[in-house]
């Protein structure tokens, strides 16, 4: 198995005990409190992480194009936090957080449109599933 599958299924793993464990810690407090707090937890556990993990000069290879992609990379990332937070807070995990992964179908769009990657029929059909599993999910009996 490739280094990166792995990478992406532990990823996986943590995303799913986020959403249980945020919803837990949003007890008695607004969405946009445990967001703050939430947040404050992740880039202290990044900016330990990047102490330790990236080399000293690599912060001297970042250009102005490397900031300003980040930049609004972070911007849609707070922009996801806050709504995901909203909905979290008021609705049940489960939906909430399929919802939310229905972000791989945009991702599969927009990699499509902006950087030229190929849209084979293996993803064409995991695309569908994804939103038919959503259509699925959303519907109320």
């Amino acid at each position: 198995m490739d280094k990166w599958v792995v990478y992406a299924l532990i990823s996986m793993i943590f995303a799913g005990f986020t959403s249980v464990i945020a919803k837990m810690g949003l007890a008695g407090i607004s969405g946009e409190l445990g967001l703050t707090v939430r947040t404050l937890f992740v880039s202290l556990f990044v900016f330990g992480f990047a102490a330790i993990a990236v080399p000293s000069g690599d912060f001297l290879l970042l250009n102005r194009m490397n900031i300003l992609w980040l930049g609004l990379s972070g911007m849609t990332t707070t922009l996801s936090w806050i709504f995901y937070y909203k909905a979290l807070k008021l609705g049940d995990v489960a939906t909430v957080a399929l919802i939310d992964k229905g972000s791989v179908v945009v991702a599969i769009i927009l990699a499509w449109l902006l950087l030229k990657e190929v849209i084979t029929l293996r993803i064409l059909i995991g695309g569908a599933l994804i939103v038919g599993g959503l259509l699925v999910m959303v519907k109320r009996p």
